[in-house]
């Protein structure tokens, strides 16, 4: 815990993009982890138009936000809820397994549920969108790779993404990755929940 709290903490200075903040992107805390929301507009709508061929429904006309959460294959993608939870996909995800990404869309947020606001310039903004695309492992067509799983609700799926989830490197420390790539200032280590939220009132509350 200590451990956490330190990686969330120490955060190295960044390049001062002197540009001014003109796009947001949220981040909502979940039962194990936060899931990045990016606006769908004119610069993410293309970029993950591809989705739709797959069953994500970005072209939906209720659709205004594109939800995101990295997780470990076993253990996201068959935990919906605690009451599903198996000793056996946490061990799994403890030692290490192949990454996921979920992937949904939702309309308006209601303004009752918690979100915390990430300003971003243009550049950020843009930064961040290209680099989450490029977490998605894509097939012999161009398209992302879906996991043949259920999803959560009836409009997301898993995807097939890069890397490995470990106990050193969950869902949350990608959170905290993503931003810092952007080019914000955030936690170097950002493992739990709490983590993100320290970090998150540190280095960004007062830029919305």
């Amino acid at each position: 815990m200590i451990a956490a709290l330190i990686g969330a903490v120490w955060a190295p200075g960044v390049a001062q993009d002197r540009a001014m903040p003109t796009r947001d992107v949220l981040l909502i805390h979940g039962p194990i982890h936060y899931d990045l929301l990016i606006p769908l507009d004119d610069i993410s709508r293309p970029r993950f138009a591809a989705l739709e061929a797959r069953g994500v429904p970005l072209s939906h006309p209720d659709a205004r936000w594109l939800v995101i959460g990295w997780g470990a294959r076993k253990f996201y993608t068959e935990t919906p809820t605690y009451r599903e939870l198996k000793p056996g996909n946490v061990w799994r995800g403890v030692i290490g397994d192949d990454a996921v990404l979920r992937i949904d869309v939702i309309g308006p947020i209601d303004r009752q549920i918690k979100r915390r606001s990430v300003a971003m310039t243009e550049r950020q903004y843009r930064t961040l969108v290209d680099n989450v695309w490029s977490e998605l492992t894509l097939g012999p067509d161009g398209l992302p790779e879906r996991v043949g799983v259920t999803g959560y609700t009836t409009t997301d799926g898993f995807f097939a993404a890069k890397g490995r989830f470990s106990i050193l490197r969950t869902c949350n420390v990608w959170i905290g990755d993503q931003l810092r790539a952007a080019g914000l200032r955030f936690g170097r280590w950002t493992p739990l929940p709490l983590s993100v939220s320290l970090s998150y009132q540190l280095y960004q509350s007062d830029h919305r």
